[in-house]
């Protein structure tokens, strides 16, 4: 049985109060969050680990939000639904941010009810375009089904050992840093013992000769060892 993932959302907003306000807000609904106060790290950050929902800001510094979304949309390997953040308000405004790639407006001052059900309309709307099927490799992950294979072989894994394994595919071909998967296995609250490196164990040996598949990347953390054309 598959564990679902909490959304990823990153929140791009250079004022810190409004920002933890946000943040905050985000978090006791569920979501798994991420901050960035500056355009240029806001960009970096959506292409390297591109979020279910970026919340951004237009009056930025580096890069403004308007710029931030044009780049996202030209150089991002698949869409990333953003909602404006602005207190800019009039329809040449909205016209220039629908322009530049944006997929909902939301202006400052705003309720959080209504923040949270923009987020989750467009995180809805973005796992429907998605497949659940990634193929990597050998590796086939059924994300809606909680079922793995590997060259057709049945592989018996569940719970953190699973949601370990979706990661890795998921970020394919990047290497996760181990605070990035006890961030994506555990959220704010990561386990006092080692648990990453027990449920790493499990993996491979459900994954038995095909444990190589895994690779530790050592001083950095874990990674699919896959050809770059072995995706799916």
């Amino acid at each position: 049985m598959s564990t679902v993932h909490p959304p990823r959302i990153l929140v791009v907003e250079d004022h810190a109060r409004l920002r933890s306000q946000i943040v905050a807000v985000l978090q006791a609904a569920g979501w798994r969050v991420e901050e960035a106060s500056d355009g240029r790290l806001a960009l970096q950050m959506a292409l390297e680990e591109p979020p279910d929902v970026l919340l951004l800001d237009l009056g930025l510094p580096g890069l403004d939000g308007l710029d931030v979304c044009a780049r996202l949309r030209e150089q991002a390997d698949r869409h990333v639904p953003v909602l404006m953040l602005t207190a800019r308000d009039t329809l040449s405004d909205k016209g220039r941010g629908f322009a530049a790639g944006a997929d909902d407006y939301l202006l400052k001052p705003f309720a959080s009810e209504e923040l949270l059900w923009r987020c989750q309309a467009l995180s809805r709307r973005a796992e429907l375009g998605r497949s659940p099927v990634l193929q990597r490799g050998p590796l086939r992950i059924d994300r809606r089904s909680g079922e793995a294979h590997c060259d057709g072989r049945a592989i018996a894994v569940s719970g953190h050992a699973w949601r370990l394994l979706v990661a890795l595919a998921e970020a394919w071909p990047r290497t996760l840093t181990r605070s990035e998967l006890l961030q994506q296995l555990w959220a704010d609250e990561p386990p006092a013992s080692d648990a990453l490196r027990s449920h790493l164990y499990t993996l491979r040996r459900e994954l038995g000769q095909d444990q190589h598949l895994v690779r530790t990347v050592h001083g950095v953390g874990l990674r699919l060892d896959v050809p770059l054309d072995g995706g799916g």
